[in-house]
């Protein structure tokens, strides 16, 4: 499977009044790494989108759990692969870790859309081209 690494410091505008990150900031942080993951396969958003005619794949469920907080100035580095690929939706799981502390998990379920040829302000599933089945499985 094709693991794409991420590494980035904490910065102050993360954080809470607490002065951890704000746990929101989590779920951007993980849907730049799935970016990051899909541009490391040779497809990023613009290539998808002209190849493929996708709109992209949207969060459709995430399931996070946070154990260790981060603070402003912590390195952290968030490891992002796809755990499972179903028909027209893929399981993206992310880990992140401050030092040798996994302080964050999360299994964020994305699906294939592109615009519904009915109504252009609708999307549809689609199966996920098997071009990026191959490039997502490297191992």
């Amino acid at each position: 499977m094709l693991i794409h690494t991420h590494t980035r410091q904490i910065e102050w505008g993360d954080c809470d009044p607490a002065g951890i990150v704000f746990h929101p900031r989590y779920l951007g942080y993980f849907d730049h790494c799935t970016n990051l993951l899909f541009a490391k396969a040779g497809f990023d958003l613009a290539t998808l989108q002209a190849r493929f005619a996708v709109i992209g794949y949207p969060v459709v469920d995430l399931h996070s759990r946070f154990l260790a907080p981060c603070r402003q100035g912590d390195e952290v580095r968030i490891e992002s692969w796809v755990a499972e690929l179903r028909n027209s939706s893929f399981d993206v799981q992310h880990r992140l870790w401050r030092d040798d502390t996994l302080a964050v998990e999360a299994t964020v379920t994305r699906v294939w859309t592109v615009q519904d040829p009915a109504d252009p302000r609708r999307m549809q599933g689609r199966p996920v081209p098997e071009a990026i089945r191959r490039a997502l499985s490297i191992a």
